[in-house]
């Protein structure tokens, strides 16, 4: 028999459900509301338009550590990544900063990213911004403390450098003193004296037109530059020695080589090859300069030895600063270790490079490459060639 009461109470119990669900949403809803509210409070007034026009790293994050406001340079530097603090090194700091009541102060060395060995130097500085916010800024040292680090190196060589002639020096003159009866011994003893003399002095010059070449403006007033007549007058500083041990100087092409720059340090350029060739090469030898324009617009001048070559470990590190493949044969010869650093210095201030090709038991080739003049522009004064 049919229950009169059985609609009815589905009816109740169906409202009765639908009423709870409309609750249920209608609660959920308001939740969502009030946490977007509480998620989206506004930075305080200016701090946006500050990071905005900010020249290094800055970030402000949320008390999830989420970036909320980014510069370009903390961007660009890998601090920030998306809405993420990047280094575990800045979130630790960051909670250290929310525990102060002043900033918070700490050199950092962060790596740069997952593929590259050099890291970044930062002094990093954190602070409560407001009673939700954390403000960091990030000053990079990394290019400072390189260049510390090449000032003391460069000092620590110059000082290493100099103590062998300088004690040179005062031994021979205590030498020349004991032997002041003997003429022989005078004469020989002089003559060491002059040699050890001369060297300080090569070091001295080399160490001076090193210190020119790495200033802001090396090349104060750049000309167009003929390259046959900078390989004449490199030849011609080392004629002499070659000629008296019996090695040919052989020279070719470049007639209408121009490049753009400064015709006396390319000549020193030049010079410190060939003057490299002849110390490295064995009597009665042969060293061919050559001078080449590509179809790229590129002068290219190579001097090329018959000597020993170098063996491929030297290679990586044959332009560094009192560097030498032979320390005994390089101070025999005279040589100062910075030769071939001024050479790359200088070729680098004209907008080039220089290139080696060796192999043992057949010699060496460098080979320096500049732009050609017609296809660079003449700077005006103070400006650097590009």
């Amino acid at each position: 028999m049919h229950n009169p009461w059985l609609v009815p109470i589905s009816l109740a119990v169906g409202l009765v459900i639908g009423a709870g669900l409309v609750l249920l949403v209608v609660f959920a809803a308001d939740r969502g509301r009030r946490a977007r509210r509480l998620s989206e409070v506004a930075l305080p007034d200016g701090v946006g338009a500050v990071l905005d026009t900010l020249d290094s790293a800055g970030f402000v994050v949320d008390p999830s550590n989420n970036v909320q406001k980014a510069s370009a340079m903390a961007i660009a530097t890998g601090l920030v990544l998306g809405q993420q603090v990047a280094h575990h090194e800045l979130v630790e700091l960051i909670e250290k900063a929310r525990d102060e009541e002043h900033p918070v102060e700490r050199q950092l060395l962060l790596a740069r990213s997952l593929r590259e060995e050099t890291s970044l130097r930062m002094l990093v500085r954190a602070s409560r911004l407001g009673s939700r916010y954390v403000l960091v800024l990030a000053e990079d040292h990394t290019e400072q403390h390189r260049l510390e680090e090449v000032r003391r190196d460069f000092v620590a060589n110059i000082s290493h450098e100099l103590k062998t002639p300088i004690g040179a020096v005062g031994l021979l003159a205590e030498a020349l003193e004991s032997a002041a009866d003997d003429p022989e011994q005078v004469r020989y003893f002089a003559a060491s004296l002059q040699r050890e003399s001369l060297r300080l002095g090569r070091l001295t010059q080399d160490i001076i037109e090193l210190s020119r070449l790495q200033s802001a403006d090396p090349l104060d007033d750049p000309e167009i530059v003929d390259v046959r007549q900078v390989i004449r007058s490199a030849v011609e500083r080392d004629r002499v020695e070659a000629e008296a041990r019996g090695i040919e100087i052989v020279t070719r092409g470049g007639k209408h080589a121009t490049v753009v720059g400064d015709a006396d340090l390319l000549s020193v350029a030049v010079h410190n090859l060939v003057a490299n060739a002849v110390h490295y090469s064995p009597d009665g030898s042969r060293i061919g300069i050559g001078a080449t324009v590509t179809d790229a617009g590129v002068v290219e001048i190579a001097v090329t030895d018959q000597g020993d070559g170098i063996a491929e470990v030297d290679r990586e590190r044959i332009f560094e600063r009192f560097y030498r493949v032979d320390p005994a044969r390089s101070r025999r010869t005279g040589g100062t270790g910075l030769g071939l650093a001024i050479v790359k210095h200088i070729v680098q201030n004209h907008g080039g490079d220089i290139r080696l090709w060796s192999q043992l038991g057949s010699g060496s080739t460098f080979t320096i490459r500049l732009p050609e003049a017609s296809q660079a522009t003449v700077p005006a004064r103070g400006e650097h060639i590009v």
